[in-house]
């Protein structure tokens, strides 16, 4: 019984790689309809990622399946979902025009050096650097269509910031802040559905309204970062590279 619930629990991370097949169809298909629906399933996925490591630890898969690695599993997922196919989602519904659309290879790069790095997620609670939520700026792009240069900024700053190993909350890890940033990423997610399916006026306002919630990560962030590098002993410090 123990190896089944261990299997089940690296099936239950398999079912991101489910959710990438369908959002690349999606993408594929084109269309507003169809797009919606791919950040629907980014969505289903992100839940399945902010989810899975609490069942593994239940099912002790370390211990009882130590042959398979449920980490590599979840990264090759993770960068389908977080990266590449947010990425294709940027490029096919046209938010940046086809001369400038060789940016999106910065965060490509950018999210694999990310993703590569030993030490990106810490054990009390952070990543260091941006932690490649492409995702996310791929669903604001297409739902507020700022004007080119925004979006170019944003591309070229978030991309960046990759490379800086700054603090960035990993609030399903623990860490400070960590019971507010649950609490809001479940109000936060309800309110991307609306945006996505909701009445077609609202949409723009809602998605606007939506963005107290990633703003506040950041910002929550941004103090935690200010306070490593504080004089001020810290009573959780991050460990450096």
């Amino acid at each position: 019984m123990k190896t089944l619930f261990a299997w089940l629990a690296h099936l239950y991370t398999a079912l991101g790689l489910v959710c990438a097949a369908g959002m690349a169809v999606l993408i594929l298909q084109g269309g507003d309809a169809s797009f919606r629906r791919a950040f629907f399933l980014m969505m289903l996925a992100t839940a399945i990622d902010a989810t899975d490591g609490w069942l593994a630890r239940k099912a002790r898969v370390k211990e009882t399946l130590p042959g398979f690695d449920g980490a590599a599993l979840d990264n090759l997922i993770d960068f389908q979902t977080y990266t590449t196919l947010p990425l294709l989602l940027i490029w096919r519904a046209g938010v940046l025009p086809e001369d400038l659309a060789w940016l999106l290879l910065l965060p490509l790069l950018a999210s694999a050096y990310g993703f590569s790095q030993v030490n990106v997620k810490t054990a009390d609670g952070f990543f260091l650097g941006f932690p490649s939520y492409w995702n996310i700026v791929a669903f604001y792009l297409f739902a507020l269509h700022p004007a080119v240069w925004v979006s170019v900024t944003l591309i070229v700053i978030c991309s960046t910031l990759t490379f800086v190993p700054t603090p960035y909350l990993y609030a399903t890890r623990g860490g400070p802040f960590s019971k507010t940033i649950n609490i809001g990423s479940a109000i936060w997610f309800v309110a991307l559905g609306l945006v996505l399916f909701g009445p077609e006026p609202q949409r723009r306002t809602l998605a606007i309204l939506s963005l107290a919630y990633p703003l506040m990560y950041l910002a929550l962030s941004a103090f935690v970062a200010a306070d490593r590098v504080s004089p001020r002993p810290m009573h959780s410090a991050i460990p450096r590279h």
